[in-house]
């Protein structure tokens, strides 16, 4: 399977990355910096050097194209630049989904948050415009015909991953990079995640088995 993944040398996605290049997949990555090349083909990712916030549509499309699915999972950056956050969470999004319809990619996978339901509309706080952002990318996602699937995890953090989760709707908590990069590339290949949207937290269940039940 050809999988392109947006913001390819971020944590979750590099983990990711290895995960499914190790299953036997083909993976790629979209980075904006050449000094990250070598990572990326270090771990056995095929490295595309694309700068999401100069691109359009038309040659978005053409690197998404021939792939099996993509996946977002790029962000504006933790330094609380309130711009990048409208550019790469929210237009970044967007376009990798209006790249994909073009490129007659059906399956989507999207790093999303929790909580962005509850932005406030109004506040110019970095982390509430970050909300704002991630719900309107989401939105677009739904509002398509692709076989999309928005995955919401809580507070991230580093720990060493425990392969055990909880999903659906959830109240707050933490999850690992780890944990997600699993997940995601144990939902990429089940069907019955299509047109699904669940937060994600470190809990009990096996991977597998809770994302059987969604």
């Amino acid at each position: 399977m050809r999988i392109v993944t947006a913001g390819g040398h971020g944590q979750i996605a590099r983990q990711f990355g290895r995960l499914v290049a190790q299953a036997g997949h083909d993976p790629a990555g979209i980075i904006r910096k050449p000094e990250h090349l070598p990572d990326l083909q270090s771990d056995g990712v095929e490295p595309v050097l694309l700068d999401l916030e100069a691109t359009t549509v038309e040659e978005l499309t053409e690197v998404v194209r021939g792939a099996d699915a993509v996946v977002f999972a790029a962000g504006g950056g933790p330094d609380g630049n309130a711009a990048r956050k409208e550019t790469v969470d929210k237009g970044a999004a967007v376009m990798l989904a209006d790249a994909a319809a073009a490129a007659g990619v059906r399956r989507y996978l999207m790093v999303s948050a929790m909580g962005t339901e509850n932005a406030d509309p109004d506040s110019d706080d970095v982390f509430q415009v970050y909300l704002r952002a991630k719900q309107a990318a989401d939105d677009h996602l739904r509002a398509s015909d692709l076989d999309w699937t928005i995955v919401r995890p809580g507070r991230l953090t580093d720990d060493v991953p425990t392969g055990l989760v909880q999903v659906g709707q959830l109240e707050s908590g933490s999850v690992t990079r780890g944990d997600v990069a699993h997940v995601l590339a144990e939902v990429l290949e089940s069907a019955n995640t299509h047109g699904t949207t669940f937060d994600l937290l470190n809990g009990d269940v096996p991977i597998a088995e809770a994302i059987g039940k969604l």
